[in-house]
């Protein structure tokens, strides 16, 4: 049995976006034995994957994203390198762009490491594949699949929900006061670095004209770390919306978007999910560009202003001036009225306004 090892570990996105990579893999291999290597919180986005033997989590401490530090240790790095060269991997593909992915590719002892070309990492790679800053990151992923002589038959985003998480959410819609079939339109305001979000100001704003405008519920999403915020928020919004902030886990969150007629959301994990659930999303960008990390469906839109620093290198308020709010003009430069005209262009929520 041919062993193939797939390192593409760390953010919630990232992980939704290696799906079509592994589905067409498979596709290729139907018999071979895939281990796919991810970060432990957000593997949990692809529980039910039925495209890999096996879910490996690598978990090294980092100021990046959640780490529960498993892998703090030398020594406990070391055992997780030794796991893999037991397994004796045909072939590895290193998804992820930093010299330690291929280190540990290259450690494995397998006789075939496909990756890009970047970080001066191109010696510990048997095939060296261009890495492209002009595409999406589906793309790119999937352009290693293409230097492997690999077809790569479709593109789309996937994610699994089980009975068990649709009837939680159900239960819980039921009991905030929302009707079967009724419509919802979920809000995700959060984002960990908060100069990358649209100001809350302008998402309660937004929440009380859409409750104006249209037959739906209004839901959040959120994480623990923004319940307060997310409390700030409820008490400005009326009526009051309903609150999927910090009391829902990651597979509990998807069950309840898969509820949702329309999701407008900054650019976050949440987005990536969305769009591989088949919501239809409307997403705000400011300083990073959504060509590479744009939502990725055909339900998806975004509302972008290219601003001549664009795209942003992060040293906020360096290269451009805050705004009165502190905020940076990109994000600035979108008004309420002009997500509510994109809104309008969603027919699932406008087949029904409310009647003046």
């Amino acid at each position: 049995m041919k062993k193939i090892l797939v390192l593409r570990y760390r953010f919630i996105g990232d992980t939704i976006l290696t799906v079509p990579f592994l589905r067409n893999l498979r596709r290729a291999e139907p018999d071979a034995y895939i281990c796919w290597v991810v970060a432990p919180g957000s593997s949990d986005v692809v529980q039910g994957i039925p495209y890999v033997d096996e879910l490996k989590y690598w978990d090294p401490v980092t100021i990046h994203a959640d780490s529960r530090g498993a892998h703090r240790t030398l020594a406990a790095k070391w055992t997780f390198v030794k796991e893999l060269r037991a397994v004796r991997y045909d072939k590895v593909y290193v998804l992820k762009r930093s010299l330690s992915s291929a280190i540990i590719a290259r450690l494995t002892g397998a006789p075939e490491r496909i990756g890009f070309d970047t970080e001066g990492r191109g010696v510990l790679l048997t095939k060296k594949v261009p890495y492209r800053r002009d595409q999406h990151e589906v793309q790119n992923f999937l352009d290693i699949l293409r230097a492997d002589n690999i077809p790569v038959i479709d593109q789309q985003l996937e994610a699994w929900v089980t009975e068990s998480e649709s009837s939680f959410a159900e239960t819980f819609l039921w009991q905030s006061g929302i009707a079967a079939g009724e419509r919802i339109i979920a809000l995700h305001p959060f984002t960990a670095n908060p100069s990358r979000a649209w100001h809350p100001d302008n998402f309660i704003g937004l929440a009380n004209r859409l409750q104006e405008i249209y037959p739906a519920r209004i839901v959040f999403f959120g994480g623990k770390r923004d319940s307060s915020a997310a409390r700030y928020l409820r008490e400005k919004i009326k009526p009051a919306p309903i609150m999927a902030v910090g009391s829902t886990t990651l597979r509990e969150s998807m069950a309840l978007l898969a509820r949702c007629s329309l999701l407008v959301c900054n650019d976050s994990g949440i987005m990536h999910l969305a769009a591989a659930m088949g919501v239809p999303l409307l997403a705000l960008f400011g300083p990073q560009s959504p060509l590479k990390f744009g939502p990725w469906g055909e339900k998806c839109k975004v509302i972008y202003e290219r601003f001549p620093c664009s795209p942003c290198r992060q040293k906020f308020f360096q290269e451009c001036k805050p705004s009165p709010r502190s905020s940076p003009e990109c994000l600035e430069s979108i008004t309420i009225e002009r997500v509510l005209d994109e809104v309008a262009s969603f027919n699932k929520i406008t087949e029904s306004p409310k009647a003046d």
